[in-house]
Order: C-alpha cells, then structure tokens, then sequence
C-alpha cells in the first residue's frame, strides 16, 4: 500500500492503517517520516496523560480501569504501554495478550504495546509519533504508561498534557525517592492500592513534600502550571488522588481531576505554552539524531572509528582533531548552504 493511501485510510479511522503506522514508526521504516509530518496538521486534538511511577505500583491496571471508563462515557481511547526492550529482539517484553483485559473486542479501543529500545525512563524516541498518529486518527484520550525507571521518567514530560504519578501505599523509600526529580513532574500523584495498610501514610507524606516543594510553580519542566482550584497565582496545584484500582474505586474521581487539569491548561494558555516546549525538544532531539547518522556516515567513509582510535593511541593525533577533522565536510556544506 502506498504511503499516501496509508493516510488516508487512518485519517478514515481505519483501524488497521492505524497499526501498520505505528509499527512502521517504531520500527524506523523507510517512508516513516514522511507519514508522521503528513498526520501533523491533523493533530492537537486528543488529551495526551502520562501514567508512570515504580514497578508494582498497579500503573497497568488503573490505564485499564481508566480506559474502559473513558469509553464507558463515549469517548474513543488510545493505550501506548512502554514495555521493558527484550535483550534479544529489542522488542517489547510484555503483550497486549495480558492487558487491558476489559477492553478486548471494542473498536473504539486501541492498545499498542511498544519497546522501551534501552531508552532512560522508558519512553522510546518513537513514542512521541506514536502518539501523533493516535491524535491525527482521532481518539479522544491518549494514555501513555511508562515502564518506571526512577528520575528518569522525566521524559514523559516531553509527550504528555498530564502527568501521572503512581505510588504504592507503605513505600517509604518510593516516595522518598520522588524528591530525585519525579515530584517536580507529577500534575496527579495516584496512591493505588489504597485499600492497604499504610496508605494514609503515603498521602501524609506525599501532601508534606508537595507543600515543601512549593506547589506548582515549575514552568521550565511544563507542568504544575492550579488543583482542581487552582492557587493563588493561578498554578496548577498537584493533587493526590486515592485508588484501588483493581476495584475501580477512586477512578472517576481520578477522570474529574484530569478534566480539570485540562480545563486548567486551556483556561491559562499553559497547554500551548506546554506544546512549544515539548516541539522545541523534539526539534532538538531530531536535529542530534540526523546529525549523528551525518557524522557516522563520515567516518565509514574513512575507515571507521578504530583507525581513528589507532592513530589516537600512537599519539598521531588527539580525540579534538579527529572530532573537527569529521565534522569538517559537514560544517563546509553548511557555509556553503548559507552563501548560497
């Protein structure tokens, strides 16, 4: 099938299409950019929500209790789950076989398991397009759940609208663990499980490093920009949020604080401020990665990287010269390009 076919079959809200997309801009096809700047236009309609937090903490079962509650309202879902990369295949190591179990059968539900690939905090360099294509296609909400790999996690900040911070009641050290960066990036901090022993003292503790930590006043990391009130200078204040998620228990309060989040970042312009930062970041993440193929396909030409690293260790020259010696063409072409 050809590539324009193929977007126009998603934009027709074929399923199918809809899959063979993503499976070509996770794979890094050949062809792949150019279908993801074709959806562009159509996109920045869907609420994108982040869902991450540590191992066990229940992030798989509350996406799927929030799924199935989002279609229960009439509302088309789409499920991207970072999973842990397989050593072998670079693969996703768990199926969509094993999740999402109320949602098999409904059309209105996408869900796309999608490899990690090594990256820190879990989000794959495909998972920002992925979502793109989910948008352009027309669903509703977006949900992206992360693997949960610590402070890195901040990643999720350069793909969601909401963050979501999930903490396991009794987990002292989890929750001190999110004052390494992950309590600067939560707009909803979910204490699942909430029906065990131990969870009074997780949102005691998570209130009190909230109220140190100032509220929401972290522009730079693109959230925290009012509870479902808002602060007095018009902020986002984090909420928490009890759930058993198992149970579905706290769900649809969970729903309502999203929606106010929502209403929040389009009331006060914080959603499209939010967007110039996460474009502004992909743009240079795009740039260092073509830049990259540039230069390593500069030095296959000349021989490769050991015969750089030889004449380096018989002192014939030194990792600078190599470093301007390789760039070199490609600045050359850049003055050229200028000049013209």
């Amino acid at each position: 099938m050809s590539q324009p076919q193929l977007v126009e079959d998603l934009l027709d809200g074929d399923h199918r299409a809809l899959a063979r997309v993503i499976s070509k801009i996770e794979d890094r096809r050949p062809g792949y950019r150019d279908i993801v700047a074709k959806l562009h236009e159509h996109t920045g309609t869907a609420d994108v929500i982040g869902i991450t937090g540590s191992p066990g903490s229940g992030k798989s079962t509350l996406v799927d209790k929030l799924a199935a509650t989002y279609r229960e309202r009439g509302l088309t879902v789409g499920v991207i789950a970072i999973d842990p990369s397989s050593p072998f295949t670079g693969g996703a190591v768990l199926g969509d076989r094993i999740r999402m179990v109320s949602n098999i059968g409904d059309m209105d539900m996408f869900f796309r398991s999608m490899s990690a690939r090594g990256t820190l905090g879990g989000i794959s360099t495909a998972t920002a397009d992925a979502v793109k294509a989910l948008d352009a296609f027309g669903k509703d909400r977006i949900l992206v759940e992360t693997v949960g790999a610590g402070q890195n996690e901040i990643d999720i900040v350069r793909t969601a609208d909401t963050v979501t911070v999930l903490v396991p009641p009794g987990s002292g050290d989890d929750v001190q663990m999110l004052k390494a960066g992950i309590l600067e990036i939560g707009d909803v901090f979910v204490v699942n499980k909430a029906d065990l022993p131990g969870s009074n003292r997780t949102v005691q503790e998570l209130r009190e490093m909230l109220q140190q930590g100032g509220g929401g006043t972290l522009d730079s990391a693109g959230h925290h920009a009012g509870g479902a009130d808002g602060g007095e200078d018009g902020d986002w204040e984090p909420v928490i949020v009890e759930t058993v998620a198992s149970e579905g228990e706290g769900v649809d309060e969970l729903v309502e604080t999203f929606d106010n989040h929502t209403d929040h970042l389009d009331h006060t312009g914080d959603r499209e401020e939010s967007a110039r930062r996460r474009y502004a970041a992909e743009i240079r993440r795009l740039l260092r990665e073509d830049v990259n193929d540039l230069v390593a396909e500069q030095l296959q030409r000349q021989g490769g990287l050991d015969s750089f690293v030889d004449s380096v260790l018989e002192r014939e020259t030194n990792p600078y010269a190599v470093a301007d010696e390789l760039v070199e063409p490609i600045a050359e072409c850049v003055d050229d390009h200028d000049e013209g």
